[in-house]
């Protein structure tokens, strides 16, 4: 049983990292094997829009996300953390996310449990957090919950670990994780719900 965490953060032992490491330590210590990946400290090329990735099963642009993308196909959680920035999500999580779920088999990230965090300052923890959730609700990935929104703040790695109601977000948020994949785990003689078959209707024909 296998998480995979990414920091979306370009300080690479910053805040969100500090509050990634609090879930990472819940996740062992629940018997989970976890993947820590940096994302947010190196250039990220967006997506454009080629459809490249149809035909060669993985992104035109082989970096990271393609090594990611291969890491999901065994992963059974995914959770990615990002700082505030202007109310959003890091532009290098950003560009990351969408290459990562467009080019990665859907298949593969059916029922994959999945979940977000932000790390702020001050403000603009809930937009992030609603952004980084739509990457999952749209591929049919449930989100696992905690007891809080799952933010946590301060300026510093110091200060982050001063938000205790943070950190216990982190903690149970973990744990809710470990527990779901094993309850999964339990139940794998039950089959997925049966695909419906695929209606694209646009708006403006």
């Amino acid at each position: 049983m296998k998480v995979i965490l990414l920091n979306g953060s370009p300080k690479s032992k910053g805040c969100t990292y500090t509050a990634l490491k609090v879930i990472e330590n819940e996740l062992l210590n629940e018997g989970i094997e976890v993947k820590f990946y940096e994302v947010g400290n190196r250039p990220v090329i967006g997506c454009i829009g080629c459809n490249g990735c149809r035909k060669l099963g993985k992104c035109v642009h082989d970096d990271l996300v393609n090594e990611v993308s291969k890491e999901m196909e065994s992963a059974n959680g995914f959770i990615v953390g990002s700082p505030v920035h202007y109310a959003a999500a890091s532009g290098a999580a950003t560009s990351f996310l969408d290459r990562l779920f467009y080019s990665t088999d859907k298949n593969h990230l059916r029922h994959m449990f999945a979940a977000s965090i932000v790390s702020c300052r001050r403000g603009g923890a809930s937009a992030a957090f609603d952004q980084l959730n739509k990457y999952f609700t749209i591929n049919e990935m449930p989100i696992v919950s905690s007891v809080y929104w799952n933010q946590i703040h301060g300026n510093t790695p110091e200060e982050v670990v001063q938000d205790l109601e943070g950190i216990r977000t982190m903690k149970v948020l973990a744990r809710n994780m470990a527990y779901l994949i094993k309850c999964k785990e339990a139940a794998k003689n039950v089959p997925l719900p049966e695909l419906v078959p695929v209606e694209r209707t646009n708006f403006i024909r």
